[in-house]
């Protein structure tokens, strides 16, 4: 899990969550501002936007750069969450830096400029731009943590900026209607610069292309313009209908990048569409003697609805289905979807305090599919086994902090991708 500074990372998870600019710009002033060092490309929006990442980052690596990618959250290791050249960094690496970040934060502290303790997010993002300067590297490619406004990673001054789709999650935070969770994610947006945007409903687009008005960002509507050069076939990396949105922003942010900085050649990004990864998205596992699991971290309903689609699409028929769900999650939502392609629901529950029990889960599912069987069983390997020799492929879906470990764990034990 790390040494001292990555413990003091871990345990700052109590203080939750604190949207805000004022701790992280602190903590940078005092790093001297690492994220200044290099261009960004920022990506914010409900789902999509770490596939859309992938993509870019995947191309510019071809193209010849070196880069960065920042995302959240991580699946097993926290150092998946920096990657240097494709690559998560080293945990010696990592460590280090995070050791540089919290003697930042002690002198600002000391120093009266920092007067609460910082979140696991705003120190975890200030490691991540300053590995990005010690590396290096020619671009970072930046993920949003949560809605764009007050999230830390709106520091960046970046090259291109895109917001991949606009949907329901987080509403505590973000707000309770499309036009309200469009104006935090639209946050991002700064004047002069390229702002790409996927495919949206007419209140996101409306309230989205208000904000880049009021501040001069430039509406690129990844949509509604056709691409500038003219492409080959290509069968995307990433599985699922939805990637074909993500690929129209991935390919509308490397042509503004082309114009803007460097060229991008067309061979380099068509490799950004075929040979990016982003595991534990639509991600079909096969078990030794078991069978083949497919694994998604659709946490939210519209990622559940892509899920759902992939399955109907894919032509498996009803597949067990083992899910596991954080309390704050809108479970109607994400299994309206999911009971159409579900033959059985097995719950389970999540590594930490927010997630819903196991019996609680299966409870609520009882009540909002009352035609599918229902199951419990608080292990997610355990689930997983029992959906298995229901079926020969089963689904396990839900939480990324669910997900994630048990797919360490199953790998560990011999599954291969597929």
């Amino acid at each position: 899990m790390g040494g001292i500074a990555v413990a003091r990372l871990f345990a700052l998870e109590q203080f939750g969550i604190k949207l805000g600019l004022d701790n992280i710009r602190t903590i940078l002033t005092a790093l001297d501002h690492p994220e200044r060092a290099y261009r960004s490309i920022h990506i914010g929006g409900t789902n999509g936007k770490g596939s859309v990442a992938a993509m870019v980052e995947r191309a510019l690596r071809a193209a010849g750069l070196k880069t960065g990618r920042y995302t959240s959250p991580h699946l097993d290791r926290i150092e998946e969450r920096v990657a240097l050249d494709g690559q998560p960094v080293d945990a010696e690496v990592f460590e280090s830096v995070v050791a540089s970040v919290f003697e930042a934060v002690d002198r600002s502290i000391a120093g009266g400029l920092l007067t609460v303790q910082p979140t696991f997010f705003e120190v975890s993002t200030a490691a991540a731009f300053e590995i990005f300067q010690r590396a290096r590297v020619d671009v970072a490619v930046v993920e949003v943590g949560l809605g764009g406004r007050f999230d830390a990673t709106n520091v960046l001054m970046p090259t291109v900026a895109a917001i991949t789709s606009i949907a329901f999650d987080h509403e505590r935070h973000l707000g309770h209607t499309l036009s309200e969770i469009a104006f935090e994610k639209a946050g991002i947006a700064k004047p002069g610069v390229p702002l790409v945007i996927g495919r949206l409903s007419g209140e996101a687009a409306s309230r989205i292309a208000a904000v880049a008005a009021d501040i001069g960002a430039i509406i690129v509507d990844a949509q509604a313009t056709r691409p500038e050069r003219t492409y080959p076939p290509v069968t995307l990396s990433l599985p699922g209908r939805h990637q074909l949105d993500n690929a129209e922003v991935a390919v509308a942010i490397l042509e503004r990048w082309s114009h803007l900085v460097q060229y991008v050649p067309t061979e380099a990004i068509v490799t950004g569409l075929t040979q990016a990864e982003w595991p534990a998205r639509l991600e079909w596992l096969h078990l030794p003697s078991k069978g083949d699991l497919l694994i998604d971290a659709a946490h939210n309903p519209a990622g559940a609805s892509a899920l759902a689609s992939y399955l109907q699409d894919s032509d498996n028929g009803r597949l067990p289905i083992v899910i596991a769900a954080m309390a704050d999650k809108n479970l109607k939502g994400m299994i309206e979807p999911l009971a159409k392609v579900a033959s059985t629901f097995i719950a389970t529950t999540a590594p930490g305090a927010r997630a819903r029990p196991a019996s609680q889960l299966a409870a609520e599912i009882r009540a909002l599919a009352p035609e599918i069987p229902v199951e419990e069983e608080a292990s997610p390997e355990a689930a997983v086994q029992r959906a298995l020799l229901q079926s020969p492929r089963a689904v396990a879906a839900g939480s990324i902090y669910m997900i994630g470990p048990l797919r360490a764990t199953l790998i560990a034990g011999g599954a291969k991708r597929r």
